[in-house]
């Protein structure tokens, strides 16, 4: 059993429950003394941790990325919140429900999977929607895909991040096809439902969010390519302007070379595929450091480093529904 999550650790309060350990380094104070320094996470957030007694037998015990059933108390130290352990055991996989440790998307894998599948038959081409058949019919692809985060940290990073990212794009791809005239709906919602497939490979989403080899030397751009060519070569007669179209696409959508792209956007639904994909991951993440937010009595954010400035929570509630809320407490009134 879990125990107690770290959003409900209070000061002053005695602690006991499993956690996944982040981060371990040995210590030695001033006098001398060996201590561990930890950081244990869940999926509610993570709290800085210490090992005064008996270090140096509990740092062979556990190592990093391990989970450990943990007691001991809370206490502030430097204006942050600190557990004392004062015992642990390492737990077996068998106690660990992954769910509790990592974060997980709001919605259920199954239920934006159907609704991928939905816009995957709504494909008219025969080529685009048999490359799409092809991976979405491959079930490791699709555990990798529904389980994999988009990101480590900056835009939907928890599990089922890539699935979401991924429907997140081909719905606002449907949307501004429908928009302009000369677009090729059918390529820009394929690319933009296959664009980041690469970070099935590039992520490590086991215990921890973090790059696996192959990511950190080849990068999902390079390794989405690949994938996409891979099932190509197993359609007949697959246009080859096509080919090039698609893998451009994937190819060129982070838009410039210093934000490592190979290749910048050089067709309109590449474009159009780059602006997606950089809208959709900075509304996520903009919304999901608001979420995480600690002070929630403030109408402002802390300092948020990628965007560089505080961000605002806009609490302001439309006229409109204003109004429907104040009729309906009239009417309660009435009652």
């Amino acid at each position: 059993m879990k125990g107690i999550f770290i959003s409900g650790i209070n000061k002053n309060t005695e602690v006991e429950g499993i956690f996944l350990v982040k981060e371990k380094h040995m210590g030695v104070t001033k006098g001398g003394v060996p201590y561990l320094s930890l950081k244990l996470m869940d999926r509610t957030g993570e709290i800085n941790a210490r090992v005064w007694e008996e270090a140096v037998y509990y740092d062979q015990v556990f190592g990093k990325d391990d989970f450990i059933m943990v007691s001991g108390y809370a206490s502030v130290y430097q204006g942050g919140m600190q557990l004392v352990i004062t015992s642990l055991r390492k737990c077996p996989e068998r106690e660990i429900d992954l769910e509790d440790f990592l974060p997980v998307a709001p919605l259920p894998p199954e239920e934006m999977l159907g609704e991928l599948q939905l816009i995957i038959e709504d494909i008219q081409d025969k080529y685009l929607k048999e490359l799409l058949r092809l991976f979405f019919n491959d079930k490791e692809f699709v555990r990798l895909f529904s389980t994999a985060p988009a990101a480590k940290t900056l835009h939907h990073g928890y599990l089922g991040g890539l699935l979401e990212h991924s429907l997140s794009m081909a719905r606002l791809a449907r949307m501004v096809a429908d928009n302009y005239d000369d677009i090729n709906r059918d390529l820009l919602i394929t690319g933009a439902i296959l664009h980041d497939i690469g970070k099935v490979y590039e992520l490590s989403f086991h215990r921890t969010f973090d790059y696996t080899d192959e990511g950190r030397l080849l990068g999902h751009i390079m390794m989405g390519a690949e994938m996409v060519e891979k099932k190509i070569a197993t359609i007949a007669n697959f246009p080859s302007e096509l080919r090039m179209l698609i893998k451009h696409m994937i190819l060129s959508h982070h838009g410039d070379y210093i934000y490592g792209s190979p290749k910048r956007p050089k067709t309109v639904e590449a474009l159009i595929l780059y602006y997606l994909d950089d809208l959709d991951a900075k509304v996520n993440g903009f919304q999901q450091f608001l979420a995480k937010s600690k002070n929630q009595q403030s109408r402002w954010s802390e300092f948020h480093k990628f965007f560089d400035r505080f961000l605002f929570k806009n609490s302001y509630i439309s006229m409109e529904n204003t109004e429907e809320i104040n009729s309906n407490e009239e009417i309660k009134g009435e009652r």
